[in-house]
């Protein structure tokens, strides 16, 4: 029982080998805690480095943390809804997250500050912001990499598609966002945000049956935030005090 937290420290870094042989070395106290400290700053660098590389790969739009969201402005956002958003129950069962609301209101940062919490789960990430999206697709679509991309993207965990229906999306790229969803079904999540209601999304596709099918299994399988309310711009141009929050509007 000695060994057991090095033990485990070796086989967390890969090192079984060594994990396999460390009960039949004759190891004392102080060679033990001294190994102890040196596998759990290495454990905790390669922590850091993965995370690293999480955030690197998600791209996210903003930079946002969910202990700064602030929960005071009045957009229809509770204590309870964030807390519960935030267990990332959603995440786990492979369901999907839709904010709507006006301009202005946070959408793209609770996208964000929802995207760090999985993150911070060393889970992967990677945000897309729809309007920008058309002139990758295009190029993809120009080298023939169409379907690599949609491969590369089957295995995030978490997806963002931020700023839906601020931009019509060209007809020959609809089919994509289909084959996008159609391979995150039951094994990975969606995280939509926009400024239009569900009941307006229909309307953003040139074919009704490919609009169906993408709103099945979009909407069918989300949890939706609607949020109402000022735009956080208009709070920003008033005078701050020490009580204002670090979120910035978007």
């Amino acid at each position: 029982m000695l060994h057991e937290p090095i033990h485990q420290q070796l086989a967390r870094l890969g090192l079984r080998g060594a994990a396999d042989a460390l009960a039949r070395l004759p190891l004392n106290d102080d060679l033990v805690d001294t190994l102890a400290a040196l596998l759990e700053a290495e454990c905790l660098h390669r922590d850091s480095l993965a995370q690293a590389r999480r955030l690197k790969l998600a791209r996210l739009g903003q930079r946002a943390h969910p202990a700064d969201v602030d929960l005071r402005a009045q957009r229809g956002l509770s204590k309870a809804r964030w807390a519960q958003l935030l267990s990332l129950n959603w995440f786990k069962q492979h369901q999907h997250v839709l904010i709507v609301g006006p301009t202005g209101i946070g959408k793209s940062y609770l996208s964000c500050a929802l995207a760090k919490a999985v993150i911070d789960t060393k889970h992967s990430v990677r945000y897309l912001r729809l309007p920008r999206l058309g002139d990758e697709l295009s190029a993809l679509q120009a080298l023939g990499r169409t379907s690599h991309w949609l491969k590369t993207l089957s295995r995030i965990d978490l997806l963002i598609l931020d700023d839906f229906g601020l931009v019509s999306m060209s007809e020959s790229h609809q089919p994509l966002l289909l084959e996008l969803l159609e391979d995150r079904h039951q094994r990975g999540s969606v995280l939509l945000t926009s400024q239009l209601p569900i009941k307006l999304w229909h309307g953003q596709f040139k074919d009704p049956t490919l609009a169906d099918a993408i709103l099945d299994r979009l909407v069918h399988n989300a949890e939706v935030v609607e949020l109402s309310g000022e735009s956080m711009r208009k709070k920003t141009q008033r005078p701050t005090t020490d009580k204002d929050k670090a979120e910035p509007p978007n």
